[in-house]
C-alpha cells in the first residue's frame, strides 16, 4: 500500500541522487546533463524512473495535442521536474503543481542545478492526492 511515509522516503531519495549529481558535476551545466547523471544515480539506488513521461491533457472532455511532458517520474509517484536556470520563480512551481493535478501524482519536486547550495534550490509540492493517501 502507497503511503505518505512511502511517498516521502522515496522523495528522500531522489533528493540525496541530486545532491550527488550536484557535487560531483557543479553548476554551469545543461538541464539535459544532469537528467542524464540523475538516471545513472537512480539506477545505482535501484530507482525505477521514466523521462519524457507524456501526459493527456483533456479540455471539456477532448484529449488536446500536445499532451505534457514530464522531465522525471519516479516510481510512478514523484514528478521530478529538473532546471538549470539562474533562478526560479513562481510559475516553476506553478507549472509543476499543474502536472501534479493533470498526471494525478502525489509529490513533485522542482530542482535547480544552477546554484552554489542545491538545497536552496530543492521545492517539494504536494496534492490532495497526497493528503488521501494512509500516513502510516
Amino acid at each position: 500500500m502507497i503511503t505518505q511515509k512511502y511517498v516521502n522516503e522515496v522523495s528522500y531519495k531522489v533528493i540525496g541522487c541530486a545532491m550527488e549529481v550536484h557535487k560531483q558535476l557543479g553548476v554551469g551545466l545543461l538541464e539535459s546533463i544532469y537528467e542524464a547523471a540523475m538516471l545513472e544515480e537512480f539506477d545505482a539506488h535501484g530507482l525505477k524512473v521514466e523521462t519524457q513521461v507524456q501526459v493527456p491533457v483533456y479540455y471539456k472532455g477532448k484529449l488536446l495535442e500536445p499532451k505534457l511532458r514530464l522531465d522525471m517520474l519516479v516510481e510512478d509517484l514523484i514528478i521530478l521536474e529538473l532546471k538549470a536556470i539562474d533562478l526560479l520563480i513562481p510559475i516553476h512551481q506553478a507549472q509543476l503543481l499543474s502536472y501534479l493535478k493533470m498526471a494525478q501524482k502525489p509529490k513533485g519536486l522542482l530542482i535547480n542545478f544552477n546554484t552554489m547550495l542545491l538545497k536552496n534550490q530543492i521545492i517539494s509540492l504536494v496534492t490532495d492526492t497526497y493528503a488521501k493517501l494512509p500516513t502510516g
